[in-house]
C-alpha cells in the first residue's frame, strides 16, 4: 500500500471536525474555516504559523472530491522548465558563469541595465530555480534564526551608524595598499548619509566622513559606532559634544548591533566589489568615483524589502521637515573640526608637525603652547590659550626671509662697570698685599 505523505497528515489534521462532518448547515463552513484560520500550527518546512481561510477550504474540498491523496504536495508539471525568454535565459546563465559571485538582485538589475526583452517582468524565483537547474545556485535551506529584538527609529537622523569594512587594495601615491570603506547610515531610511574608501580606519577617517555627512545630510541625534580605540579618540568625541551629537558605543563583539550597516556591506560585496575588474588595481578617487556613482544611481533609488518596497531616497525625502540642518553651524564647521596639539617652541621660535617646521611668535620661545591644526591637509593653523582664545600665528618656515631679518635686541642690557666701583678681584688684590706685608723680617736698629 502506498504510505500517506507526511504533509497530507498535516493538512487533514487541520481540517479536524471538518471531515468528521458528514453535513454542514448553511453558512457553517465558512465560520468554522475562519476559526481554523485563527489558530497557530507547526507547519512542514515552514517558519510561519498561520494559514490563510483560502488555503483550508481549498484543503477541505480536495478532501471531499479525491481523498487523503489530494492532499500530498503536488509535483509541478514544468519542473525543470523556465518560461524565461530563452535569449533571457541565456544572457542571466552566461552573466552568472561569467561571475559565480553576481547575487540574484545583481542578475536582475544588469539584464535591466541592458534593456534585454522582459527583463523588468523577471521575478526573483524564477531565475533562482533557472540557476538551480543549470547548477548555478545551491538549495534554499532552512536555518533556525536567532532571536533579536528588531527596531527602528521614529524620524530619520534619530539614530544613525558608523562601520568600517575592509575594502580592495588600491594606488596611494604610487604604492599599492589596502583601503578601508568607512559609512554612515541612517537607521529609518537606510540611507547612506556618506560612505567613502579611506587610506586607513582612524579616527581621522571617521571625522572626514562625518564631516562630508554632515554637509550633505544635517544634524544626526545619535551615532552609534564600535567600541574601537579609533572611535574613543578624544578628536571625535569632542566634535560630537560641540555639536551635540549623542554618542554611543556598541558592545564589544556584538556586531548585530548594527546589523541594518552589516546587511549593507553585504549588499555592497555582493553588488559593488564584484563588479570591479579583478585585474585592475584603482586609485583611491577612481574606486570612490564609482562608489558614489553606484550608491546615487542604484542603491538609493532601490525598492528596499525592509522599508516596505520604498526606496531609502523616498523615505528620507518624505521625512525632510524632521531633518535638522547645520544652519549658522555651517560656517563654523571646519572650525568644529580642527584638532588641538601641544607643542614646545624651540629657542628660534619654531614648532614642528608632520614634518614641517612652523613659525610662532618669538615671545612664546622655550614655552610649551597649544597649536590649532587641520587635520585632514597638515596644516598648523594658530596658537590659543587654555580657554580658547586665538594669541598668535603660526606661519610656515622661511629660511630665505629669515636670512635678511633685522633681529631685535635685547633692551635690558646692563651697563659697563664703572672705574671708580670696586670689582671683586682687586679686593683680593689687595688682601693679598697687606698678608705679604706682614709677612716680611724687621731690621734690627743699627747702633
Amino acid at each position: 500500500m502506498k504510505p500517506v505523505h507526511p504533509v497530507a497528515l498535516f493538512r487533514l489534521s487541520v481540517l479536524g471536525q471538518l471531515v468528521s462532518r458528514q453535513n454542514l448547515a448553511r453558512g457553517e463552513l465558512k465560520a468554522m474555516v475562519k476559526e481554523l484560520a485563527l489558530k497557530h500550527y507547526d507547519i512542514p518546512g515552514s517558519r510561519h504559523t498561520l494559514l490563510s481561510e483560502k488555503t483550508i477550504e481549498a484543503w477541505y474540498y480536495a478532501w471531499k472530491k479525491h481523498g487523503i491523496d489530494a492532499l500530498a504536495p503536488k509535483r509541478r508539471i514544468d519542473r525543470g522548465q523556465s518560461k524565461i525568454p530563452e535569449a533571457l535565459q541565456a544572457a542571466l546563465i552566461e552573466a552568472k558563469q561569467d561571475n559565480l559571485k553576481r547575487s540574484i538582485n545583481s542578475l536582475l538589475k544588469l539584464v535591466q541595465l541592458q534593456q534585454l526583452q522582459g527583463a523588468h517582468a523577471l521575478s526573483r524565483s524564477s531565475v533562482y530555480r533557472l540557476l538551480l537547474s543549470r547548477g548555478l545556485s545551491r538549495p534554499m535551506g532552512a536555518s533556525q534564526p536567532k532571536e533579536l529584538r528588531r527596531f527602528e527609529a521614529d524620524y530619520p537622523g534619530d539614530i544613525i551608524y558608523g562601520d568600517v569594512m575592509h575594502g580592495p587594495k588600491v594606488v596611494i601615491q604610487g604604492k599599492t595598499q589596502k583601503s578601508y570603506l568607512v559609512s554612515l547610515m541612517d537607521d529609518k531610511s537606510r540611507l547612506i548619509l556618506h560612505s567613502a574608501f579611506c587610506p586607513g580606519e582612524t579616527a581621522l577617517d571617521i571625522e572626514y566622513v562625518l564631516k562630508q555627512a554632515l554637509l550633505r545630510r544635517g544634524l544626526p541625534k545619535r551615532l552609534v559606532i564600535d567600541n574601537g580605540a579609533a572611535y574613543r579618540a578624544h578628536s571625535l568625541q569632542g566634535i560630537c559634544a560641540r555639536l551635540s551629537i549623542q554618542l554611543i558605543y556598541c558592545r564589544p563583539y556584538a556586531p548585530e548591533g548594527k546589523g541594518k550597516l552589516e546587511r549593507w556591506h553585504r549588499t555592497l560585496r555582493d553588488q559593488f566589489l564584484i563588479e570591479l575588474r579583478p585585474q585592475k588595481i584603482y586609485t583611491l578617487d577612481e574606486l570612490n568615483s564609482l562608489l558614489w556613482a553606484w550608491i546615487d544611481q542604484l542603491y538609493h533609488p532601490a525598492p528596499h524589502s525592509a522599508l516596505g518596497g520604498k526606496a531609502p531616497l523616498t523615505v528620507w525625502q518624505n521625512y525632510l521637515e524632521f531633518i535638522t540642518p547645520l544652519g549658522t553651524l555651517a560656517h563654523q564647521l571646519d572650525a568644529l573640526f580642527y584638532h588641538r596639539i601641544q607643542r614646545k617652541v624651540r629657542k628660534d621660535g619654531t614648532i614642528s608637525y608632520q614634518g614641517q617646521c612652523f613659525e610662532v611668535p618669538y615671545c612664546f620661545s622655550q614655552k610649551t603652547v597649544i597649536v590649532v591644526i587641520e587635520p585632514h591637509h597638515k596644516q598648523a593653523l594658530y596658537i590659543e590659550d587654555e580657554h580658547g582664545k586665538r594669541i598668535g600665528e603660526v606661519t610656515p618656515l622661511d629660511l630665505q626671509k629669515n636670512r635678511n631679518y633685522k633681529r631685535a635686541q635685547p633692551s635690558n642690557t646692563p651697563t659697563p662697570t664703572t672705574a671708580s666701583s670696586t670689582s671683586l678681584n682687586e679686593l683680593a688684590l689687595e688682601k693679598q698685599q697687606s698678608q705679604l706685608s706682614l709677612c716680611q723680617p724687621v731690621e734690627p736698629n743699627k747702633k
